[in-house]
């Protein structure tokens, strides 16, 4: 075969996201990393198709994601609608993953001894991986993962002769609580694909990547935006100004602190910084009053955090 055949050739690529560390590793850039912005599903696959053209040899216009499926599991629409916004969150995520061609597969969260549990994913993402490969012959499948539970079906795929890339993230960071949060991938999965993409060290630019691309276009918002919304995609923080008093509903607490609905995103605020009661008081869902003020990096956040109570003594 011709070189010009090689590289002119169409490489097909099919995309399999588990979608909880998907979630996962999204939060952390979000709330934790400097960064301060969530993953761009759009970035992602542009930088993915870059990666395996420049490892294939062939050029990036003839490298095409032709399938590309999202797996996690989610709570009913009875709890979701009792936990503030989080259905129309969903469906906002639902609507971008659509808008990129990304098919959904979700599987009910049980509760099992009073905790909930994601079950399944793993084996469905894995069954429905090696059925599509039969079926479309991917030359290249993309695992957004990081478990070992996905080693059986790395070595099902190598004997397709499909290749296999690997994005995967390395972190960790101590807690509100003080608790160490260490995020690893499967050494056995790495050894088992034909690519690994450690996206943490490329996005810190410690390890040399194939090809080129801006690494910003990973993130949803650049790094100079605090607090992207719960939802990958959404606008970017609006302007405001230090003093204004707005109000608010509460839409997530934590040990510590807290986020304050203000579409399209959300505010952060401590515990520190409630007035006129106590932050144990609060619950998700309650109506606040605050100020906008702005941490040492300029980035908006939520002050004198105070519950609006109506006539009986409880929230309005």
């Amino acid at each position: 075969m011709s070189k010009e055949l090689v590289t002119n050739r169409l490489t097909k690529v099919g995309v399999f996201y588990d979608g909880n560390y998907f979630l996962h590793v999204s939060n952390y850039y979000n709330y934790v990393h400097p960064r301060r912005a969530r993953l761009s599903i759009a970035g992602l696959h542009q930088f993915i198709r870059q990666q395996i053209a420049a490892e294939e040899g062939v050029d990036v216009r003839h490298c095409k994601i032709v399938d590309a499926h999202y797996f996690r599991g989610r709570l009913n629409a009875q709890e979701a609608s009792q936990k503030g916004n989080l259905l129309y969150y969903d469906r906002v995520f639902d609507d971008i993953l659509m808008s990129e061609g990304v098919v959904t597969h979700y599987l009910p969260i049980r509760t099992y001894f009073g905790r909930r549990e994601e079950k399944g994913v793993e084996v469905w993402l894995s069954l429905e991986a090696y059925e599509l490969s039969h079926l479309k012959q991917f030359d290249v499948i993309v695992l957004i993962a990081s478990d070992g539970d996905y080693v059986p079906l790395a070595r099902k795929l190598n004997t397709l002769g499909t290749r296999v890339m690997l994005v995967n993230w390395e972190f960790e960071y101590t807690n509100e609580e003080g608790a160490k949060m260490v995020t690893r991938t499967s050494s056995d999965l790495i050894e088992e694909v034909t690519y690994p993409l450690p996206m943490h060290a490329i996005i810190e630019g410690k390890v040399r990547r194939q090809a080129a691309g801006n690494v910003e276009d990973l993130f949803v918002q650049s790094a100079a935006s605090r607090f992207a919304g719960p939802a990958n995609g959404e606008a970017p923080q609006a302007e405001v100004t230090e003093g204004e008093q707005a109000t608010g509903e509460i839409h997530s607490l934590k040990n510590g602190y807290g986020f304050i609905k203000y579409p399209p995103n959300n505010l952060f605020f401590h515990y520190t910084s409630v007035i006129d009661g106590e932050f144990a008081e609060l619950q998700e869902g309650d109506p606040v009053t605050f100020t906008f003020a702005k941490n040492d990096e300029g980035q908006p956040i939520a002050k004198n955090v105070r519950l609006l109570v109506g006539e009986e003594g409880g929230p309005y």
